[in-house]
């Protein structure tokens, strides 16, 4: 089955984006921010548990689930590795990325 050609330019504008993203993460390279606990707990409980075996064939709402579950076990290290209690909130220096990926999901869910 062959791809329409606009699929190689797609991807030539995805290494474009990416060379993009390179500068901003170097310009902005974390962000402090203030989860809720109760989110912030959820995050830290996705770093902690494990995923049993390799991830079969895949449709696309699956393989992005998949992304996204483990962009929020990243963001769960980073609470766990350091943050601070802040009344109801736990404050975290994110890396950029990490912001990034929490924002993105949030867009595509609308």
């Amino acid at each position: 089955m062959s791809e329409p050609g606009e699929y190689d330019r797609y991807r030539q504008d995805v290494e474009v984006l990416a060379e993009i993203g390179a500068v901003l993460a170097l310009a902005v390279p974390t962000v402090r921010v203030t989860i809720p606990r109760h989110l912030a707990s959820a995050a830290a409980a996705a770093w902690d548990r494990d995923e049993e075996g390799p991830a079969g064939a895949e449709t696309c709402e699956q393989a992005r689930s998949r992304r996204q579950a483990g962009d929020l076990a990243l963001l769960g290290l980073a609470i766990s590795k350091g943050s601070q209690l802040v009344g109801e909130g736990v404050v975290v220096e994110l890396p950029a990325a990490q912001f990034a990926a929490a924002v993105t999901a949030w867009v595509e869910s609308q």
